[in-house]
């Protein structure tokens, strides 16, 4: 059954500062949980949201419907940013969210094939038009390249022997659905692995999702595009949910908000750079958030202000 709680919904508002002539930018539509509260607080302003799902774009509508504001969805990835808004005849606006990861309908609808949990074909295809699917990978690539994805985007400890098996696997037969592809990882870990907190097909679904929708290229491309793109005053607010994300958010937004000045030149004072953190700490969500949903349990968040 489709359901979408918003994480970090409160904290990512308070940080976009919104005005209420602004124009907007969530480039993670999804559910539509946090372009609705963008969209609440707009009068004159204007909301832009980005979505490849066709599911995830009508659920969104409906939703977004419902308070009769200016608002636009546009059908691509947000890697397009830059071009889709120049399209649109936007070159600079006030605000940009990304909440990143997959969408809670995508990891309760079964036929989606995100899920460990149900056993459906693999696919894990947030557009569902591209070619590449999970399966494509599991069952054409190289041992090499399995392992690959495997430890860089899950950090999976065990991917030799995952990977392995898998390679044996296909030989008897394609590895069609989830639930065979879980088989094949228990198969490769041992029964004290096994027996461990969290499901044992965690990390390899993770890996094999950022590698079939290029997750982290994306974003950092379209992270330093949107940063770009800020009126003065304008803030990026990113919610990230691993390591991953949230080291290249870290990392980029480190670059924007330090000067390098070359050796030996004199540092002027007046020199600043044009960007500003606007919290010290990463930001985690509440105990109460924590409590009420589950899957606010990996989410940071980080924000940044153009000055």
């Amino acid at each position: 059954m489709y359901k979408h709680i918003s994480v970090l919904l409160e904290e990512s508002i308070k940080y976009l500062d919104i005005k209420k002539d602004g124009i907007y930018i969530d480039c993670t539509l999804g559910g539509g949980g946090h372009s609705f509260e963008i969209l609440k607080k707009l009068d004159k302003g204007h909301l832009y949201a980005f979505d490849q799902d066709d599911y995830a774009i009508k659920k969104a509508s409906d939703k977004l419907d419902t308070l009769k504001k200016n608002y636009t969805i546009i059908k691509g990835n947000f890697v397009e940013l830059k071009e889709k808004m120049n399209h649109l005849g936007i070159d600079k606006v006030d605000g940009i969210l990304y909440d990143l990861g997959v969408s809670s309908f995508q990891f309760d609808i079964p036929d989606r094939g995100f899920s460990y949990k149900y056993d459906a074909p693999l696919d894990m295809r947030m557009n569902q038009n591209q070619e590449l699917t999970a399966a494509k990978i599991v069952n054409e690539y190289s041992y090499h390249e399995i392992v690959k994805i495997l430890f860089r985007y899950g950090e999976e400890t065990y991917a030799k022997q995952i990977a392995r098996n898998i390679e044996k696997k296909r030989l008897e037969k394609k590895i069609s659905t989830t639930f065979e592809l879980v088989a094949i990882i228990k198969s490769s870990l041992s029964m004290k692995v096994l027996s461990k907190k969290g499901h044992p097909a965690k990390k390899t679904f993770q890996a094999l999702r950022i590698a079939v929708n290029d997750e982290l290229r994306v974003f950092e491309d379209s992270l330093e595009q949107a940063l770009d793109m800020l009126n003065e005053n304008g803030r990026v607010v990113v919610i990230t949910f691993h390591s991953l994300e949230d080291r290249i958010a870290k990392h980029v937004m480190k670059d924007r908000v330090t000067i390098d000045f070359p050796i030996n030149v004199p540092i002027m004072p007046d020199i600043k750079p044009d960007f500003e953190l606007l919290h010290k700490k990463v930001i985690l969500p509440s105990d109460e958030e924590l409590n009420n949903n589950n899957r606010a349990h990996s989410a940071k968040l980080r924000a940044i202000k153009k000055i």
